[in-house]
């Protein structure tokens, strides 16, 4: 009888060593495995980023500073509704493409889910210094014209306010495509969405643009 019950309490007590061991195993491997799938969802999801932008990349980048086409803007930091405001003026017309019919076509055929995922993906990527040359003179003078016509609706790409801003932010953008676009809009190429950009821009001469190009080139 006594044999009998030692016999059951050594059973109880390897029952509830095996019940510590499997409890410990099982929080051992929680803990092993939850760093791993913090640092999977941590890591930016490059492929689908590569995915999406597949057909405005070429011009663009995948990361919006259009490094390989120093013709082509910079789209990196510009507020999503902004993108979004563009790629519509293309599809509609209003505004001309550079290089017939790149862009045109691209946008065509684009879904309006799929432009609202590139312009979010385009505004959270960070847009720094175009690293063009600039004269500082002429950065100084163009500082002074960006005050006076262009500052309130334009602010820089870093500005807490720059998703709220009616105009896109111009510090940091490319001066052949400021050129190009300032130039488009005073003749007529492209539209003006508001009265008074177009009152600004008939005060603003060539000698201007080349002072307001140098200026973002100075950002």
């Amino acid at each position: 009888m006594r044999n009998q019950t030692v016999l059951n309490s050594s059973t109880s007590l390897t029952a509830q060593g095996l019940a510590c061991c499997w409890a410990l195993l099982c929080m051992f491997l929680i803990a092993w495995s939850a760093p791993s799938a913090a640092n999977e969802t941590a890591v930016p999801d490059v492929g689908w980023a590569a995915t999406l932008t597949s057909g405005c990349a070429d011009c663009h980048g995948v990361d919006g500073l259009a490094r390989e086409n120093l013709d082509a803007p910079v789209i990196a930091g510009m507020p999503a509704a902004h993108i979004e405001e563009a790629v519509y003026a293309y599809k509609d017309g209003a505004r001309q493409c550079r290089y017939e019919p790149l862009m045109c076509e691209t946008v065509l055929h684009t879904s309006d889910a799929r432009i609202a995922d590139l312009a979010e993906h385009y505004a959270s990527q960070r847009r720094g210094p175009s690293n063009e040359p600039y004269d500082t003179a002429l950065a100084t003078k163009g500082e002074k014209i960006h005050a006076e016509h262009c500052g309130q609706c334009h602010v820089s790409p870093d500005d807490p306010e720059v998703a709220d801003a009616l105009g896109i932010p111009l510090h940091g953008q490319r001066g052949v495509y400021l050129r190009y676009a300032l130039q488009s809009y005073k003749d007529g190429r492209r539209e003006n969405l508001l009265e008074a950009m177009g009152e600004k821009l008939n005060v603003i001469g060539p000698d201007d643009i080349e002072a307001l190009v140098n200026y973002y080139a100075s950002y």
